[in-house]
C-alpha cells in the first residue's frame, strides 16, 4: 500500500540544482536506501520527506495522519543534560512520558557504546551524540523511519546490531548509507539520485548493480542507434536537399529531433593515478608500545615493523585505541613505554577521523594548492586544478567558497589535500565516513595500485574486505591480536578459535579417536587440542604448505591474465575458468590446512628449520 509520494520535485541549493521534476514513492513495509554523489542531494531529499525542509516546486501525498521519525546527519542537543535524557524521545511526539522508555534506552546505549547515563552532552564527542540520535529516533513510535548515515561512527558490532534491528522492525525505512554490506542485507528497494532524477530499482545494492548496468546499457544501445540514424540524416542532408515539399520538410525536421536529442551523460569518477614518492628500507617500526589512560590500558608492549606492500586494517570497538595507535605513529602522542622509528624517505599522509578545519571562506582550488601546486603520479605531472576534476570537482565549483560544500565534499577535498602531499605511507583512520559509493569504489581502485603502506581504522566491513590483508583487532587489556586477510577473514578466524576453545571442555571419548589428517576444519581443530607432536605427514605439510599456497596464488594470478587475454575465444574462456575455480578450491583447503599446522605448532612450540 502507497503510504507517500512525490510528484514534480524541483529544488535547487543555493546556485546548484539538486532535482529537477523528479518523483518518489514509499509503500508500506518497504526499506529504501537512497545512494548517489556526494552534494547531488541526498539529504536535502530525507529532510523534505521528514517535512524539515520545503521543496521550490512539487507535491508531496502522505497517509492521513502519517507519523515520521528522521535522524539527521549532524543531530544537536543541549550541552547540559544528561546522555539519558538526550537518548529518550521528546515529550511531544509520544502519547506517555519520556520515562517510560528508560529501560529500553538503558539497554540500547549499552549496545551502542554509552554506558555512562548521567554524562554531559557536552562532554560527547559528535559520533556518540549521533549514537544518541539514533537511539532516540528508533525509540519514537512512528509510522516511517528517515535515516541519515545511521551507520556512522558505529563499529561493526554496532553495525550488525542495527542491521539486525532494522530488519526485524516492521516499519517501513527511508536510508542513506554508504555501507554497501548494510544497503545489501537491509534494503528491498534502492532510489539513486543522478542528475537531478530519482531511478528506482527494486532488490537490495547487489541487484541494484546489476540492473543499473542493464539501464546503462540500453542507453548506450540507444545513443548508438541514434548516431547511426543521425549519420544518415546528415548524408541525406548533404546532398542538397530542398524544403519545398511536405515529405522533405517532415525528413529534415527529423534530422533536427535527433540532432538536438541529449546524449546520455556517464558518471563522473574519481580517477587516480598511484603517487610515485620512494620509500627506504626502513619504514616504520613499532618496539614495545605501551599506551594507558586514567588507569586503562589501550596498547601493551605491542611491536611491528611495516612493511612495503603492507595493507594493514585496524578494527575493535570506540575507545579501545585504535586512533591512538596511529596518533603514536604520528608522534602527535607520546607512548608510556617502547619506540617508534621512522625512516629518512618517509612521508606520511594522514586522514583524520575528525577531518582537520578548514577556512570556510577560501576557495577550494586554494586549498589544494597550499598542500601542492603539482604532483607527480604515474600518469605524469598534474596541477592541482586537473586533480580536483578527477575528484569530481569541475572548474566552475573550483572557486566556490567550501562553506558551500557538503559534508561528502569536504571530505572528498580534504583526501584530495592529502594526496596532493605525495605521501608514502597513508594513514586513514575512518576513511569512508561521508564519501559516497562512488567516490569509495574510485578510492579502492588507487588504493590497490598504491605503491606504498596503507594503515586504516574503519568498521566498514566491505571497505576492509576490499583492500586491506592483514587485521589488527584491539582485544581489550591492551592486547592487539593479528589475523591474515581481510574483515570476513578475521571473522572466520575468530569464530574458528573460539570453536576451539569451546572444543577444548569435555570432549568425548569418541571424538578422540577421530583422525586429523583430513581437510576438515573441525577434525584439525579438535586434532589440536589432542596432540602431543605433529605426524609425520604433518610435519612434511608444515615445511612445504606456504610454498604450496605461493605456487598456487601464481598460478591463480595467470589464470586472471588468460582470461582477460581470451575473453572472445569462448571455449578457451570456459576452461580458463574451472581451472581457477579447481585452483581457488585447493587454496582455500591449503590455507585451512595451514592455520591448523601454524596453531598446532605454535602450541607445540615447534618452529621451521
Amino acid at each position: 500500500m502507497n503510504i507517500m509520494t512525490v510528484e514534480h520535485l524541483t529544488h535547487a541549493y543555493t546556485e546548484r540544482s539538486l532535482f529537477e521534476d523528479a518523483s518518489f514513492h514509499l509503500d508500506d513495509h518497504e526499506k529504501v536506501g537512497i545512494i548517489g554523489i556526494n552534494g547531488t542531494g541526498k539529504s536535502t531529499l530525507l529532510r523534505i520527506l521528514a517535512g524539515k525542509e520545503e521543496p521550490d516546486q512539487g507535491t508531496i501525498t502522505m497517509q492521513r495522519d502519517l507519523r515520521i521519525t528522521y535522524l539527521p546527519q549532524m543531530p544537536y542537543f543541549p550541552d547540559d543534560i544528561t546522555a539519558l535524557t538526550a537518548a529518550l524521545p521528546l515529550a511531544d511526539e509520544i502519547s506517555g512520558e519520556p520515562s517510560d522508555y528508560i529501560p529500553e534506552a538503558k539497554s540500547m546505549m549499552q549496545k551502542l557504546g554509552l554506558p555512562n547515563f548521567e554524562q554531559q552532552t557536552g562532554e560527547l564527542s559528535g559520533g556518540q551524540k549521533k549514537r544518541l540520535a539514533l537511539i532516540r529516533t528508533l525509540l519514537t513510535p512512528a509510522d516511517v523511519l528517515i535515516l541519515d548515515e545511521p551507520t556512522n561512527h558505529l563499529d561493526s558490532a554496532m553495525a550488525q546490531w542495527l542491521e539486525d534491528t532494522l530488519k526485524t522492525d516492521p516499519r517501513p525505512l527511508i536510508m542513506i548509507t554508504h555501507d554497501r554490506y548494510f544497503l545489501d542485507s537491509v534494503t528491498n528497494r534502492i532510489v539513486e539520485i543522478d542528475k537531478g532524477k530519482l531511478y528506482q530499482y527494486k532488490g537490495n545494492y547487489l541487484t541494484y548493480l546489476q540492473l543499473k548496468a542493464e539501464r546503462e546499457e540500453i542507453a548506450k544501445a540507444t545513443e548508438r542507434k541514434r548516431q547511426s540514424l543521425l549519420r544518415t540524416e546528415i548524408a541525406w542532408m548533404m546532398r542538397g536537399a530542398r524544403a519545398r515539399s511536405t515529405k522533405q520538410k517532415a525528413h529534415i525536421a527529423r534530422y533536427e529531433a535527433l540532432r538536438d536529442q541529449s546524449a546520455p551523460v556517464q558518471d563522473e569518477k574519481v580517477q587516480i593515478s598511484s603517487v610515485v614518492s620512494r620509500l627506504g628500507k626502513t619504514t616504520v617500526e613499532l618496539e614495545g608500545i605501551s599506551k594507558s589512560y586514567a588507569g586503562h590500558t589501550l596498547i601493551s608492549d605491542f611491536s611491528y615493523i611495516f612493511l612495503r606492500d603492507d595493507r594493514i586494517g585496524i578494527i575493535g570497538p570506540n575507545g579501545c585505541g585504535k586512533s591512538t595507535l596511529l596518533k603514536i605513529i604520528l608522534h602527535q602522542v607520546q607512548p608510556d613505554s617502547g619506540s617508534v622509528t621512522i625512516g629518512q624517505t618517509v612521508r606520511i599522509g594522514y586522514f583524520s577521523q575528525e577531518c582537520e578545519a578548514m577556512e570556510p571562506t577560501m576557495r577550494v582550488i586554494d586549498y589544494v594548492k597550499e598542500a601542492g601546486e603539482y604532483i607527480h603520479t604515474t600518469d605524469g605531472t598534474i596541477s592541482a586544478s586537473a586533480m580536483l576534476e578527477r575528484f569530481l570537482f569541475p572548474p566552475d565549483q573550483q572557486y566556490t567558497r567550501i562553506e558551500k560544500l557538503s559534508g561528502g565534499e569536504r571530505r572528498r577535498l580534504y583526501l584530495l589535500r592529502i594526496l596532493m602531499t605525495e605521501p608514502n605511507i597513508l594513514l586513514l583512520d575512518e576513511p569512508t565516513n561521508d564519501l559516497d559509493i562512488a567516490t569509495l569504489t574510485i578510492l579502492e581502485d588507487y588504493l590497490d595500485q598504491f605503491p606504498g603502506i596503507i594503515v586504516t581504522i574503519s568498521h566498514d566491513r566491505y571497505f576492509l574486505d576490499r583492500i586491506v590483508n592483514r587485521i589488527f583487532a584491539f582485544a581489550g587489556n591492551g592486547q592487539i591480536d593479528r589475523y591474515e586477510g581481510g574483515y570476513t577473514d578475521y571473522l572466520n578466524q575468530s569464530q574458528a578459535q573460539m570453536q576451539v576453545s569451546d572444543a577444548g571442555i569435555g570432549i568425548s571419548h569418541v571424538n578422540e579417536k577421530k583422525e586429523t589428517s583430513g581437510l576438515n576444519r573441525k577434525n584439525w581443530k579438535d586434532g589440536h587440542k589432542r596432540q602431543k607432536k605433529m605426524t609425520y605427514q604433518e610435519k612434511r605439510d608444515f615445511e612445504t604448505i606456504e610454498d604450496d599456497i605461493a605456487a598456487l596464488e601464481t598460478q591463480i594470478e595467470q589464470l586472471d591474465q588468460d582470461i582477460l587475454a581470451s575473453s572472445r575465444d569462448f571455449v578457451k574462456l570456459g576452461e580458463l575458468t574451472a581451472a581457477k575455480e579447481t585452483a581457488e578450491k585447493q587454496l582455500e583447503e591449503k590455507m585451512e590446512r595451514w592455520m591448523y599446522l601454524e596453531e598446532l605448532a605454535a602450541e607445540l612450540g615447534i618452529t621451521k628449520e
